[in-house]
């Protein structure tokens, strides 16, 4: 998760955002006049998204100074400051929108992970991601899940085998798809599963490392456990909040994926105050 990676996308929201320029601070600031900005949080969270964010400052202006107060993953309250840049005042006010839409998203997802891990605290389960991320915004929306303590699950279609319920429609039946599978080595392989006769029907295949549990009741996902009985990793998904995860987490799992991380995390409240001039102390 180098700034090389992270470039392009930063680069495509600056893009989006400014455009031909950012027509209103051209008009009401001097070119080369100093300021500086202090970002503060306004709610309680986990921060996440400093290092994109300056990144973004850096991409506007490599002249700016930015300093991170409050670094990734650490718990913030109303009122503490998370950043701080100085130097062109205007190139703080092109970059402020995307620095703070990084953070808050990044912060939002960071926020709603810990929450997730800390439900399922004493429990052997890790909650994971899913690939249900904003188009464009997958690694961001990843590092924001580890920063909340949760760990990624594939990144994309490219780097696990991942059999479904249509590959398995498509193979022709759970054997079909693992013996497809399987024949290509060193992949992992995990298989959706919606039943416990399918759970059973995976256990007689050679070659999978995990298999996911989808939309199983608490009842059903302690069976398929007991039935797999540690030979296999055992990944619980659907339907998971934050009111039943410690259920599910008590059954046995190894993991617990979730989409709402990514997909339905409300973005953490942040502000940047800006101040024309030399810095100075901030009160």
């Amino acid at each position: 998760m180098t700034d090389e990676r992270l470039a392009p996308i930063v680069a495509a929201a600056l893009a989006e955002d400014i455009g031909r320029g950012d027509i209103t601070s051209e008009l009401t600031t001097e070119p080369d006049a100093p300021g500086s900005a202090l970002i503060t949080c306004k709610e309680a969270g986990v921060l996440a998204g400093t290092g994109v964010a300056s990144l973004v400052f850096a991409t506007v202006d490599p002249s700016l100074a930015v300093v991170v107060v409050i670094g990734d993953g650490a718990k913030v309250a109303p009122g503490d400051a998370a950043m701080r840049v100085t130097g062109r005042g205007s190139s703080i006010l092109k970059a402020e929108r995307t620095a703070l839409n990084f953070l808050q998203r990044m912060s939002g997802i960071a926020t709603l992970t810990a929450a997730f891990v800390r439900s399922v605290e004493g429990t052997r389960a890790k909650i994971t991601d899913t690939r249900k991320t904003a188009p464009g915004l997958r690694l961001t929306d990843k590092m924001a899940v580890r920063a909340g303590g949760g760990v990624n699950h594939r990144f994309g279609l490219y780097d696990m085998v991942l059999i479904k319920d249509n590959h398995i429609a498509a193979a022709g039946g759970i054997a079909a798809a693992v013996s497809k599978a399987a024949g290509r080595p060193g992949e992992a392989i995990e298989v959706e599963t919606k039943t416990l006769a399918e759970v059973a029907e995976v256990l007689r295949c050679t070659g999978v490392t995990r298999i996911m549990l989808d939309n199983f009741t608490i009842d059903a996902i302690r069976e398929a456990v007991r039935l797999i009985g540690g030979r296999l990793e055992v990944e619980a998904s659907g339907n998971v909040s934050l009111s039943n995860v410690r259920a599910i987490a008590g059954t046995g799992v190894d993991f617990i994926s979730v989409g709402a991380l990514t997909h339905s995390a409300p973005a953490l409240d942040l502000s940047l105050a800006y101040r024309p001039g030399p810095p100075r102390p901030w009160a």
